[in-house]
Formats: C-alpha cells, structure tokens, sequence
C-alpha cells in the first residue's frame, strides 16, 4: 500500500514538472496533479493491458515505440476524464509527454524509489 501511495505522489510531481515544461500541457494545481495521477493509475492498470493486446501487431513492428502512442491515449483519456483541471493540446503534445514522463519515472525509479526499498 505504501508503495503505491509513493508512487502516485511520484507521478502527480513528475505531472507537474511536464506542466512547467510545456505551455499546451496544464493542470490546474497539486490536487488535480494528485487525482490525475490516480486517474492514470486506474487507466494503466485496466485500459492500458487492453490497448497493448489489440495493438500487439503494431507495437512488436514498431519495436515497442507504438506504446509512446499507447501512453498518450492514456494521458488523453486522464485529461477527457478530468476536465478543464488538466487539458493538453493536441496529440502531439501527449506523445511527447508520455516520452518525458516515461523517462523521469525511470529515472526516480532506480535513482531514488529502489536504492530506498533496498534499505528497508
């Protein structure tokens, strides 16, 4: 549980960071960075399996670059669901999204989460 908890506040900070980042990607404060984070968990843990499945052909052709796209959808899907607290502009905008908030969770992930669960 706790685990879990660390890595929705993770999520809703690296949110946050991608907003200062890019102009057509707003949220409207912490909260709405905090219920997007959940909002995104729930869609990779239900939608995103689904998505992969049907796509399976497209992504193995693609080497794997065809779940950027799938990322995308899902932070689309995130934004549609919470309204005008987080919009992003375009699906473009996503797709570079999606890349940046790919590589800041790994890198908190084995920069910082891993080394302190070793410790535990």
């Amino acid at each position: 549980m706790m685990r879990w908890a660390i890595s929705i506040l993770v999520n809703a900070l690296i949110l946050i960071v991608v907003a200062g980042y890019f102009d057509s990607f707003q949220l409207s404060g912490v909260g709405a960075a905090i219920i997007a984070s959940l909002i995104l968990a729930v869609l990779n843990t239900i939608v995103k399996p689904i998505l992969v499945i049907l796509t399976l052909p497209v992504t193995l052709l693609s080497l794997g670059l065809f779940l950027f796209v799938i990322n995308a959808i899902t932070l689309m899907l995130t934004a549609f669901l919470m309204g005008d607290a987080f919009n992003i502009d375009g699906f473009g905008t996503a797709i570079l999204a999606a890349i940046v908030i790919s590589i800041l969770n790994l890198l908190i992930q084995k920069a910082i989460v891993e080394p302190l669960q070793k410790k535990n």
